[in-house]
């Protein structure tokens, strides 16, 4: 009787506080971590990132659980994982390594050209920016550009190093719009070309790339981007040491780990950690939805960018691309790629442009990462 008379005391205390509009707000983000885990299990969307997003952003909602002062942290177990795994940037960084040993480079390599739409696809990052810096601290709108990279890692690590107010914010946009391309990206590319453009066939003639230049690829670009771009150099660094793992012909058995059980692991971890930035009394306000609401801007700029310049290179060349794959630069991989591809069917259902689509899409993976590099510059710098 003691122990329950205790233990409703402390949670007495815990609620006492909390008004009408509180229960509300609480209410809301359990409904929102529901819709999450809705989409990840009925509509397969990003299970892997949207399901323990869903699911921590209930724990941590529910009434009585947020004890600041407690031995454990406000969030316990969850905000010892944050600090021990996000707030040093750890979990991107080793996320990294797994994303690399699952990129092939060799449709990319054997069609360097694609490279230029991944650059294409960055526009988002710095449009975002320069609309963010109205209402938002330097530091804040470059964190909050970032968010057009379409890559949450980065998305972390810029905004941790750039000791942003919005990390929380910036770090569930990034992942929720990752999940969400398949819905963000068709209406916009369909509003942009025709039905024409998008049945343009690209005839996949595969170039043999030698396991030398497979090996020399990912340690050239470390190298080239610590030169050029020093404070993004352990981004790319992590992500081409994953593809080395890959490519290198003596360390199957860890790639294969790194593909899987550590990119999944440290996914799991990452969605769920994320949810101690989904506190009501934190992530309910205008200054969240307007970030929100710049990412949405970010993601569909980035892939307008990207088939608009296709657009204006067919005017240009006498092999013509079909302007859809400018899409795939984001650096939502593979998702992207397969939006691509799977639009290009639906125009024709002969027009297979998964490879083509790929090479862009991993070209996109750099890309971003330089990018993100860039606009750390600038905050570091400032």
């Amino acid at each position: 009787m003691t122990a329950l008379t205790s233990w409703l005391s402390t949670w007495a205390e815990r609620v006492s506080g909390m008004g009408a509009l509180d229960w509300v707000q609480t209410l809301v983000m359990m409904a929102i971590g529901g819709l999450l885990i809705f989409l990840a299990i009925k509509k397969d969307m990003e299970p892997t990132l949207l399901l323990p997003m869903g699911f921590g952003a209930i724990i941590v909602n529910l009434p009585g659980v947020y004890a600041p002062g407690s031995e454990h942290g406000a969030f316990g177990p969850l905000s010892t994982l944050f600090d021990a795994g996000i707030a040093n940037e750890l979990f991107p960084l080793i996320l990294f390594i797994g994303i690399g040993a699952m990129i092939d480079f060799g449709p990319l390599l054997s069609n360097p050209k694609l490279m230029i739409f991944g650059a294409a696809a960055q526009f988002g990052i710095f449009f975002t920016f320069c609309m963010a810096s109205i209402f938002f601290d330097f530091n804040d709108a470059l964190s909050i550009g970032v968010i057009g990279a379409a890559d949450g890692p980065t998305s972390i690590v810029v905004a941790q190093q750039l000791n942003s107010k919005y990390v929380g914010a910036i770090m569930v946009a990034a992942y929720s719009y990752m999940a969400l391309v398949p819905i963000i990206q068709p209406p916009v590319i369909k509003a942009l070309t025709t039905k024409k453009e998008r049945m343009i066939r690209m005839p996949y003639e595969p170039k043999s790339v030698s396991k030398t230049t497979k090996i020399l690829f990912p340690i050239i670009i470390t190298a080239v981007v610590g030169i050029v771009a020093p404070d993004s150099v352990y981004l790319v660094g992590f992500l081409m040491f994953g593809n080395l793992i890959r490519e290198c012909g003596v360390l199957n058995s860890l790639s294969e780990t790194a593909q899987k059980v550590l990119a999944n692991l440290i996914t799991i971890f990452l969605g769920i950690t994320i949810s101690t930035k989904m506190y009501y009394a934190d992530f309910l306000q205008v200054n969240t939805l307007l970030i929100l609401g710049l990412g949405l801007v970010a993601f569909i700029i980035d892939t307008a960018g990207g088939v608009l310049f296709a657009k204006l290179l067919n005017l240009f060349t006498k092999n013509k691309v079909n302007p859809m794959i400018g899409a795939a630069g984001i650096s939502a991989f593979p998702m992207s790629g397969r939006v691509v591809h799977k639009l290009g069917l639906e125009a024709d259902n002969q027009n297979f442009l998964l490879m083509h689509s790929m090479a862009v899409n991993v070209s996109g993976q750099i890309a971003s990462v330089i990018a993100g590099g860039i606009i750390l510059s600038f905050g570091l710098g400032a």
